[in-house]
């Protein structure tokens, strides 16, 4: 019994190809709406303001990589011949995004201890 593989219509997978360019694009657009905001709540002190700029920039560099990480898979999925090419994106992904959230959460805790440090000897 030989059976067909799945194919998904070249009109879905433009649509979907189409979307997720838009989506990115709509999202490049809120984060630098977002970081423009995010700049003029910055404190005024020096030292609490650049510390603020480094909290703020690491947290949205780690925000905007893994949206980008999540809009390629998107981009791999909709692209994927068939359901195993399919399981093997999204398990690579969440591998390569477990090891991203635990890298970025280590390093803002370090910037957030350093920045309390420094705050308190003040």
């Amino acid at each position: 019994m030989n059976e067909t593989p799945y194919q998904i219509p070249t009109e879905m997978r433009d649509f979907a190809e189409k979307s997720v360019e838009q989506a990115r694009k709509a999202f490049e657009g809120f984060m630098g709406a977002a970081q423009r905001a995010a700049g003029t709540v910055e404190g005024t002190a020096e030292s609490v303001q650049s510390n603020a700029k480094d909290l703020t920039a690491k947290a949205f560099e780690a925000a905007e990589t893994n949206i980008n990480a999540a809009f390629e898979l998107a981009r791999n999925l909709v692209q994927a011949k068939d359901l195993q090419e399919v399981m093997a994106l999204q398990t690579e992904y969440l591998k390569s995004q477990f090891a991203a959230v635990q890298s970025q959460a280590k390093d803002l805790g370090a910037l957030i201890q350093n920045v309390t440090t420094s705050t308190l000897k003040k």
